[in-house]
């Protein structure tokens, strides 16, 4: 077994989300509500996860209990069939490369609060879901980004000292925090990795040249 384990976050990490993508999540609403006045911004829900998303917008529009697996599937058959088609997943530069290059000396997974499904489909259309597939892990049993982090740690084998989680959120920084990993914050964005380090990372990446370094630094260490 690989001595080490890393973990990423999947948007703003290894993809972008589209405003495209993003408005497929509210689409099975539509019929249901006036989708129009949910809101886009992810941090406004008590828990940033798909799954617990979909179950506040249930819960306070008073839809069927039922509806909660209904949506998540109409989502999700209407997110593959976007990606057959003309969606195209962008990818944030050197994200690739990046997992090709650290895939022979660390076990690859992924912690996300998108629907691990989701995130499959949105991967596998850029050629980074085969080696973070193994430990991959999602919104999928609910709750917050310290919780699915600590499954993808579980499942590793590893200690959290042998982790490194690479994420752009602040949710993200609390989790590594809560689980004692080595935690990199990442942006393309000067605002964002501010606010990483307020939050407390004290490692900060503004591209994947500066993430192999942070990632070689902690390996060597």
């Amino acid at each position: 077994m690989k001595g080490w384990a890393i973990v990423f976050d999947v948007d703003g990490v290894l993809l972008k989300l589209t405003r495209a993508e993003e408005e497929l999540f509210f689409a099975p609403f539509a019929a249901r509500i006036d989708a129009t006045l949910l809101s886009r911004d992810w941090n406004s829900y008590r828990i940033r996860n798909d799954e617990d998303i979909v179950r506040e917008i249930a819960e306070r529009y008073h839809l069927p209990a039922q509806d909660v697996q209904t949506i998540t599937a109409e989502y999700l058959a209407l997110l593959q069939r976007e990606l057959r088609g003309s969606l195209k997943t962008e990818t944030i530069r050197g994200a690739a490369q990046l997992i090709g290059e650290f895939a022979d000396v660390a076990q690859l997974g992924v912690a996300t609060a998108n629907f691990l499904e989701a995130a499959r489909l949105r991967l596998q259309q850029a050629n980074m879901w085969e080696p973070v597939s193994r430990l991959a892990f999602g919104a999928d049993g609910g709750g917050h980004k310290a919780a699915i982090l600590a499954r993808a740690i579980a499942a590793s084998g590893l200690p959290s000292s042998r982790i490194i989680f690479i994420g752009d959120n602040v949710s993200d920084v609390q989790a590594g925090h809560l689980n004692n990993v080595n935690f990199i914050g990442f942006s393309t964005e000067a605002a964002r990795r501010k606010k990483l380090g307020m939050a407390g990372a004290t490692r900060l990446c503004a591209d994947h040249t500066e993430t192999r370094a942070a990632i070689t630094q902690i390996l060597n260490a």
